[in-house]
């Protein structure tokens, strides 16, 4: 174990902690990539992946004797925090965001041997697989299938907004393997390399010109056995273990407060808070934005007790990201004729980014289990509806 590997984070208090991370990646972090509004490309944050596996502090969450930091959730939470607060661009993490921890519960020890190591050190770039053309809410409904073929699974089907497959070289996929049984219970979890033969993709461009998501296809893919997470036919308790979380990252305050605070800029340049009804507007959505935080630090608080997180967390994920989705709104309707714009605007000095914020909130009620689906879910496990 290397010296950095060998720290024990947690014994530091938290505010030298918090203050380490901030001085460091204030310092290491590149400028001209903090704050994008889009996901960083592979070949963007390859040495930033690099310096972060060197320092050891790329897996915050990873166990430290499988090269992770180990930190308590408490510290965790000071790292995401941070890693917020610095603006730091969003890399293609899958493999350290879901794979690793997924391996690490669930993965055999050859899985763990073979797969963790490369994700620490870049080798291997991971993406998700899996939302699929008339499967994306209703996630449970999905059609591609694995059938068993002497020692190898065979897979067809394919997966559409796949983030960054173009840059991975492995995709986790959830496939079918039994039609006979309650849709939940016939779904599996598989390791994929994206040279496989059968693997091709479609890059899709978004609105804002970015191609930052992909369709998958799987023509006759062999997948050994090998590669099979957990047991046959449960894979569907990875995936929900997985996406839970996933909407505690979704629901976090970081986006929305800084659409605000470029309203908030926008208002001040153009006098708009003389106009009674634009206070009011901003008013309410300042109110939304504070209980939003709260809400958000009601749920950081139980991850720091290490307490697992409920069905009620899709309440984080619907208000965050329609709060975020109003305040665009807003920020676009008062640029006037600015919001038309493709370019950050510059107001006598304040660079502005009117319309990045309408792009990046439009899609964020969709994905991680859409908001329709969300309310569902709060009405059957919450507030015990019938169906």
């Amino acid at each position: 174990m290397s010296a950095a590997l060998s720290v024990d984070w947690n014994e530091q208090d938290d505010e030298s902690f918090r203050l380490d991370l901030r001085e460091w990646f204030e310092r290491e972090f590149p400028v001209h990539l903090r704050f994008l509004p889009r996901r960083l490309r592979w070949s963007e944050s390859k040495d930033w992946w690099t310096k972060l596996s060197q320092k050891g502090w790329l897996a915050p969450n990873w166990p430290r004797e499988h090269g992770g930091m180990g930190l308590t959730p408490a510290k965790l939470i000071i790292y995401w925090e941070e890693s917020e607060r610095a603006g730091l661009g969003r890399m293609p993490d899958q493999g350290l965001t879901m794979v690793g921890p997924t391996l690490i519960r669930f993965g055999t020890p050859e899985q763990q041997a073979q797969f963790l190591p490369k994700i620490i050190s870049g080798e291997h770039v991971w993406c998700q697989g899996y939302s699929e053309p008339n499967s994306g809410s209703d996630l449970a409904s999905l059609r591609t299938e694995a059938v068993l073929q002497g020692d190898s699974y065979v897979i067809n089907g394919s997966k559409i907004w796949t983030s960054m497959a173009h840059d991975a070289t492995h995709i986790y996929v959830l496939v079918r393997t039994d039609k006979t049984v309650k849709q939940q219970r016939g779904i599996s979890f598989f390791l994929l390399d994206m040279k496989t033969p059968g693997v091709s993709l479609r890059p899709i461009r978004n609105i804002a010109g970015h191609e930052e998501f992909c369709q998958v296809f799987f023509d006759n893919v062999k997948a050994s056995t090998s590669n099979l997470v957990g047991r046959l036919n449960e894979g569907w308790t990875i995936a929900k273990g997985l996406m839970t979380f996933e909407r505690l990252s979704i629901g976090s305050p970081r986006r929305p407060l800084q659409a605000f605070e470029q309203l908030d800029a926008l208002a001040r340049k153009l006098n708009l808070f003389a106009d009674p009804g634009f206070v009011d507007c901003y008013t309410k959505l300042k109110m939304d934005l504070l209980d939003l935080g709260s809400l958000y630090g009601r749920y950081v608080d139980k991850v720091r007790r290490a307490e697992p997180l409920g069905p009620d967390i899709s309440m984080l994920k619907i208000f965050a990201t329609d709060t975020y989705q109003k305040l665009s709104e807003l920020l676009l309707e008062s640029g006037a004729e600015y919001g038309s714009y493709a370019e950050a605007v510059n107001f006598d000095g304040k660079i502005i980014d009117l319309i990045s914020p309408f792009y990046i909130s439009r899609p964020g009620t969709i994905y991680g289990g859409s908001n329709e689906i969300q309310r569902n879910i709060l009405s059957k496990y919450i507030l015990q509806l019938p169906n």
